[in-house]
C-alpha cells in the first residue's frame, strides 16, 4: 500500500464481495451492526488475497444465527459461546463474532467471555493496531437505527498509519496487551515475520520485561502460534525478535541456547546463526521442490532443532572443537521439547528421526558407498527421505564456494544413485523376498520370535545382495535356520 487513495479502493473492492454484500444488507434488515474486522482489512489494505472473512457485530449469537439462516448454505454454531456462528456463502465460509470486552483472570490467562456493545470498545482489545481495524458496513444512526452506511474505516489505534509505515504496535499500552494475554507476544513475533514489519521499541521493551509470562499459556496455545510463526515464508525475523526479548528461553529454549561462547582458543561458526541460516534455506528448496505445496512444519522444525545437541556435547581439546554424538542426543533433546509443547507423536518422531539423521550423508563424503549403503541410507529414512533431502542439502551454510560446491555434487550423485535403484529394485518399499507366512511355511513353525529374527535377516540380506528371488531367498532362510539351530 502506498497512498490513502489506493487505500480506499481496496476496502471498496472488499465491501463488494458476496458475502460482505450479503450479510450487510441481513444485519441492517434485523438491526444490527456489522463490520468486516481485523485480517481481512488489513490484506485488503496490503493488495494481499484473503481467504478468510471474518465479521464482527452487536448480535448475540442466537441473533447471529438467526439473521444468517435465511442466506447461507449451511451453519456451524461450534463458537457460539464466545459469541461466534459460522456460516458458509456464495461458496465462502465466513464467520460473524459478537462484540467483545473481554476481562482476564492474571492468574489461570482465561479469558470471562464478556461482550460488549461498541466496535471501538471492541477493537482496542485486539492484539496490533493493524489487526484492530474495521470497514463498518453497518452503524447505528443518532436515532439508535441500524442502517446500511458508505463503507467506512474504524482505526482506534493508528493501524493504517503503521500500515503505510510497516511498524507494529498495540492499540493499548502493551503493557496491558501482555498482561491480559501474553500470547499476544507471539503473535507480534509472527506478524514482524508474517508480513515483513517491524514491531517498534515500546513493544519490544515491554515483551523483554514480560518475557517469563509466556509460561502461563497453556502449551497447546504457545505450539499453535509457533506453528504459525514457522508457517510464514520466513520465520527467521520473528524468532530473531523473541530470541532478542528472552521469551524464546521460555519457549525453546534450546535454540537461543546454541548462542555457544566462541573463545581466542576454539573459533567456530555460530551455531544460532547456522540454524537460522538453514531453516530459511530449507524453507527456500522447500518451495523449489515443491512449489505451491503446503509449508512443511516437520522439516522446519528439524531445520530449525538440527543442532541443538551441539550444546551439551561440545568439547575443546588441543584447540579444536567438537560436538561428537549431537546428532543422538539432538534427537532426544527434540523429542522432548516437542512433547511438551504437545506436538502430536508423528510430529515429534519424524522431527526426532530428521535429527538423528541429519550427519549420515557426510560418510557419504568420506567413501564411496556401495549398493547396500545406499540402500540402508533409504531404508533409515524410509518416508522421511525427501524431507532428509532437503535438511542435509540445506545444512551447508559455509562459506568455501568450492566444499559448498563439492557437497552438492555429491548429494547430487547420492540423489541419483537412489533414483537408479528405485528404478531398478523399488528400494523404496524395501521388504524381503519372503514375507512371515512363507517364513513360517518353509521353516513349519508358527508366530514366534523368530519369525520375526527370519523377517529381519530377510532384509538385510536384500538390502546387502539387491532382490534375492524366492528361491534364493528361500536357501538363504534355510541355512540360516540350521546354523541357528545347531548354536
Amino acid at each position: 500500500m502506498t497512498s490513502m487513495a489506493e487505500a480506499t479502493a481496496r476496502l471498496q473492492e472488499v465491501a463488494a464481495t458476496g458475502p460482505t454484500t450479503v450479510l450487510a444488507d441481513a444485519f441492517a434488515a434485523a438491526g444490527f451492526e456489522l463490520s468486516l474486522v481485523g485480517g481481512p482489512v488489513r490484506d485488503a489494505l496490503l493488495g494481499r488475497r484473503t481467504t478468510d472473512l471474518d465479521y464482527t457485530t452487536d448480535a448475540r449469537a442466537d441473533d447471529i444465527l438467526r439473521i444468517v439462516r435465511p442466506v447461507s448454505d449451511a451453519q456451524w454454531d461450534v463458537g457460539r459461546e464466545f459469541g461466534t456462528i459460522a456460516c458458509r456463502i456464495d461458496g465462502m465460509t465466513v464467520e460473524v463474532t459478537t462484540y467483545r470486552a473481554d476481562v482476564y483472570d492474571r492468574l489461570s490467562r482465561k479469558p470471562e467471555v464478556s461482550f460488549g456493545e461498541r466496535l471501538e470498545d471492541d477493537l482496542v482489545r485486539r492484539d496490533l493496531t493493524v489487526n484492530a481495524m474495521a470497514l463498518q458496513l453497518v452503524a447505528r444512526s443518532a436515532e439508535g437505527v441500524a442502517e446500511r452506511v458508505d463503507p467506512r474505516l474504524v482505526d482506534v489505534g493508528g493501524g493504517l498509519e503503521h500500515l503505510l509505515a510497516g511498524l507494529l504496535d498495540t492499540p493499548q499500552a502493551p503493557e496491558d496487551s501482555f498482561r491480559d494475554d501474553p500470547l499476544r507476544m507471539l503473535r507480534a513475533a509472527r506478524f514482524e515475520a508474517q508480513l515483513g514489519f517491524r514491531v517498534v521499541d515500546r513493544v519490544r521493551d515491554a515483551m523483554t520485561e514480560a518475557a517469563a509470562t509466556i509460561e502461563h499459556i497453556s502449551a497447546e496455545r504457545v505450539r499453535d502460534e509457533l506453528v504459525k510463526l514457522l508457517s510464514t515464508t520466513d520465520p527467521t525475523g520473528g524468532l530473531r525478535l523473541l530470541t532478542d526479548t528472552g521469551i524464546l528461553e521460555h519457549v525453546l529454549p534450546e535454540v537461543p541456547a546454541l548462542r555457544l561462547e566462541v573463545d581466542e582458543h576454539a573459533h567456530h561458526k555460530d551455531v544460532y546463526e547456522h540454524s537460522l541460516t538453514v531453516l530459511r534455506q530449507g524453507i527456500a528448496l522447500e518451495a523449489a521442490r515443491h512449489p505451491g505445496a503446503a509449508p512443511d512444519v516437520v522439516s522446519r522444525l528439524a531445520g530449525l532443532l538440527h543442532d541443538i545437541g551441539k550444546p551439551a556435547t561440545r568439547h575443546v581439546a588441543n584447540g579444536a572443537v567438537t560436538f561428537y554424538n549431537h546428532d543422538l542426543v539432538g534427537a532426544r533433546l527434540a523429542t522432548k521439547r516437542l512433547k511438551a509443547l504437545r506436538f502430536d507423536n508423528d510430529t515429534v518422531k519424524a522431527v526426532s528421526r530428521l535429527v538423528e539423521l541429519h550427519l549420515r550423508f557426510y560418510g557419504y563424503m568420506d567413501a564411496q558407498w556401495t549398493d547396500a549403503a545406499v540402500r540402508r541410507y533409504v531404508r533409515d529414512a524410509g518416508p522421511l527421505l525427501e524431507r532428509l533431502h532437503i535438511l542435509t542439502r540445506s545444512d551447508v551454510t559455509t562459506r568455501n564456494r568450492r566444499k559448498a560446491d563439492r557437497l552438492d555434487f555429491a548429494y547430487d550423485d547420492l540423489e541419483r544413485r537412489i533414483a537408479d535403484l528405485q528404478e531398478q529394485e523399488q528400494v523404496d518399499a524395501m521388504r524381503p523376498d519372503l514375507d512371515g507366512e512363507q517364513i513360517m511355511a518353509i521353516l513349519g513353525i508358527g508366530p514366534s520370535r523368530a519369525v520375526g529374527d527370519a523377517y529381519r535377516m530377510l532384509l538385510e540380506a536384500r538390502i546387502e545382495d539387491g532382490p534375492l528371488g524366492a528361491e534364493r531367498a528361500e536357501s538363504v532362510l534355510r541355512k540360516w535356520w540350521a546354523d541357528r539351530s545347531a548354536e
